[in-house]
């Protein structure tokens, strides 16, 4: 009986070793997801900012829908049409803090932004609350939507 009983404890050790190992990896993989997406909306920002149409086009994603606060609807074609031809032209894009929240291999990305630049020929000054949704597909993060909303 005693054999039995170390058997036992030996693969409950073994079990709960196992089971550990694989909830560390676990978190280590959600947080090693969120810092791509953290990179991923820094590496947009950058982009945007450069009027860097090459690196856009690896970024976002065919089906984007980009809302500005505006009430102004784009889109991925309509948006870099109007970065392309300066309509739309950032001089400061500067997240002030981003919440990611993971959902499988989507992720939605809420910030709180300050936004410079001009469009349409007027100069704006925005303070913005920002949420992106991502969408993980082919081993990589895609921006599927952005809204933003003025903030006071």
């Amino acid at each position: 009986m005693n054999v039995s009983l170390r058997y036992d404890q030996g693969a409950m050790r073994l079990l709960t070793a196992a089971f550990v190992v694989v909830c560390l990896a676990a978190r280590s993989s959600a947080a090693s997801a969120e810092e791509e997406i953290r990179r991923a909306e820094k590496a947009w920002a950058a982009a945007v900012m450069r009027v860097d149409a090459q690196a856009l086009e690896k970024i976002l994603d065919d089906q984007l829908i980009y809302a500005h606060s505006t009430g102004v609807i784009e889109s991925k074609a309509q948006y870099l049409d109007r970065l392309r031809r300066r309509a739309q032209k950032y001089d400061l894009i500067e997240h002030q803090q981003i919440t990611v929240r993971l959902h499988g291999d989507a992720a939605v990305a809420h910030s709180q932004v300050r936004m410079k630049g001009v469009s349409d020929q007027v100069p704006f000054d925005n303070r913005l609350m920002m949420l992106h949704l991502w969408v993980k597909h082919g081993g990589q993060w895609w921006l599927a939507a952005h809204q933003t909303t003025r903030l006071p």
